[in-house]
């Protein structure tokens, strides 16, 4: 005859629902879709049935030069916009949820600081450095392939010079919600 032993119930850490967790989630989801609308013009799947709307991005990415802009922008984006606005969520999930701190009053301000700098910041910086690696890749390649044959200083100063800055500023923005959503976490961790 066989004796049942009782177990001890294991201990349940209590799990809350995260409002700021389930953000992120949300905003890694759409950073996703953009990111696969990204990828299907960047590979040209229409090509396959022989549509031919725009100069191939793939041509842009082997020409190198300014073209390397967009690989580096959309590798970024990929990166930052979609894997660390998912990692993200983890944190804003452990403090709220597992930890049991709401975000309120000032630590709300800036994990709303953190969602919108971040984000808009991601999007708009590595949309143009996309943007403005296709315009290179096109001006540099030779004009019988459908290219304008420009020299590498033509391309700087009629496509990339003119970005620069705008990128940057972004990239700027997207770097203060992130410091703002670390400031966030640290206050939060440390209140009671």
């Amino acid at each position: 005859m066989t004796t049942y032993q009782q177990r001890e119930p294991v201990r349940q850490i209590p799990v809350t629902t995260s409002k700021w967790a389930s953000r992120f989630v949300w905003a890694a989801v759409l950073q996703g879709l953009v990111a696969t609308i990204a990828t299907l013009l960047i590979v040209e799947p229409q090509s396959y049935f022989g549509i031919k709307s725009y100069f191939n991005p793939g041509m842009v990415l082997a020409g190198g030069g300014g073209g390397v802009w967009m690989f580096t922008g959309y590798i970024l984006y990929l990166v930052v916009g979609v894997v660390a606005i998912a990692v993200t969520s983890l944190i804003y999930f452990y403090i709220e949820g597992l930890l049991g701190k709401t975000y309120h009053g000032l630590t709300n301000l800036l994990a709303w600081g953190h969602y919108i700098f971040m984000n808009v910041g991601v999007v708009v910086s590595m949309s143009l450095m996309m943007y403005g690696g296709y315009i290179a890749g096109y001006d540099a390649a030779p004009a019988a392939m459908g290219g304008l044959g420009y020299t590498d200083l033509q391309i700087h100063v009629t496509d990339l010079g003119r970005l620069e800055y705008w990128i940057g500023g972004f990239v700027l923005l997207a770097a203060i919600g992130a410091i703002l959503g670390g400031l966030g976490f640290v206050l939060r961790t440390r209140q009671k």
